[in-house]
């Protein structure tokens, strides 16, 4: 076809179709790992925010790669993951339709940003009366009614889920929460109840659930596009320059018969803003909080590495674009995650585990590149600017 003046190869799989826009804006577990008893109780998922990416040069220690024992750069994503809050407690019985809720148990308090979550208008409601009622059954014999309800939990489930929240107001992007189910896993049902008890109004770090060399599965809301023409929702050749009424169409959408339109024709219509789910993906880095004392001044410096001493923070200089700074813990993702910045990413332990050379590899990064996303970003620091200039 070299007389064409356009050519693309037919790119999109029909595996995901109908693309419809997805109706949550959080993404949302439809499986989790399998239980194994034999492990002590842990959480299986968490959820973080979505600041931006970076680069970092690391030496490769992958046995049998051409690059092992050479360096190499790779782009990794920042996501800001303040710890999150149990303020619940669910269990699951098994029946042949799948399993079925036998009792919820909510914490004694619960945080505004919870409260937000059950009211469609807050400014409206009668911010006094959530979990006013259920409150009171703490207080009432001694708390015999949750005593009860737990008991009945540990005799008939088969599932424990805790219910947990982020406090999306350390990063100051809305007041509202978003809440999840996480489930436990390892030891006996009696055990997970006891486990997920025990973090009623604590907060999880997200160093508490993942580790550093760790695959995750990151499962996400994509960015959306807007309505789209089938070159850009499903990459179709464009036409040649003499054909009539349009160049960015499919010219023939199908036979005469059947007298109707296949879904395998490209067509116009949604793109972004799909639910999906990226499995193994590894965890570069977890980093804690930037903390500062009370003269102001950061006493710990996450971005600072053994072969770059300078001292700087995971923040680029002039912040994120369109986030801003990372004050919280923060993980970083080798490669890109679903979803624009600020946008809330679920993070689920691996659903099928792999123990290849890119899962059993340790990383050792030797550098963090945290100079302006903004411009050509010569320097890393201010300081560095300063003495420069």
């Amino acid at each position: 076809m070299s007389h064409r003046k356009f050519e693309h190869p037919r790119c999109g799989s029909l595996g995901f179709s109908p693309r419809k826009r997805s109706h949550r804006h959080q993404g949302r577990v439809r499986a989790f790992p399998k239980d194994d008893a034999s492990k002590a109780p842990h959480f299986t998922a968490f959820m973080a925010y979505k600041a931006g990416m970076t680069h970092v040069l690391r030496e490769v220690s992958k046995t049998g790669s051409r690059l092992h024992g050479k360096e190499t750069i790779d782009m990794v994503t920042i996501l800001e993951a303040p710890p999150m809050i149990v303020c619940g407690l669910v269990g699951y019985v098994e029946t042949p339709k799948g399993l079925r809720t036998l009792t919820t148990v909510w914490a004694h308090k619960q945080s505004e940003g919870v409260k937000r979550r059950f009211y469609k208008n807050w400014h409206r409601a009668n911010k006094s009366c959530a979990f006013k009622k259920y409150a009171k059954l703490y207080e009432e014999q001694d708390g015999k009614a949750i005593k009860r309800q737990l008991d009945r939990m540990r005799k008939h489930c088969s599932v424990v889920r805790v219910l947990a929240h982020t406090q999306v107001n350390k990063l100051g992007l809305q007041k509202k929460t978003h809440m999840m189910e996480i489930q436990i896993n390892g030891g006996s049902i009696a055990q997970k109840v006891d486990y997920g008890y025990s973090f009623f109004e604590k907060e999880v770090p997200v160093d508490a659930v993942f580790s550093q060399n760790e695959m995750v599965d990151t499962i996400a809301i994509t960015k959306g596009h807007g309505f789209e023409g089938v070159i850009g929702r499903w990459g179709v050749t464009a036409l040649p320059r003499k054909t009539h009424r349009g160049l960015r169409k499919v010219a023939c959408i199908g036979s005469w018969h059947p007298a109707r339109i296949q879904t395998t024709i490209a067509r116009p219509g949604q793109k972004g803003y799909f639910h999906r789910t990226e499995i193994n993906k590894k965890i570069y880095k977890l980093g804690k909080a930037a903390k500062a004392d009370r003269k102001g001044e950061v006493t710990n410096w996450n971005a600072t590495t053994e072969a770059d001493l300078t001292l700087k923070t995971i923040t680029p200089m002039g912040g994120f674009q369109q986030y801003g700074v990372v004050n919280n813990d923060f993980l970083m993702i080798k490669g890109a995650v679903a979803g624009c910045r600020k946008r809330v990413i679920t993070l689920r332990k691996s659903l099928n585990p792999v123990t290849n050379s890119v899962a059993r590899e340790q990383v050792n990064i030797k550098f963090i590149d945290t100079s302006s996303s903004m411009g050509k970003g010569a320097y890393q620091t201010s300081e560095e600017k300063k003495r420069a200039m």
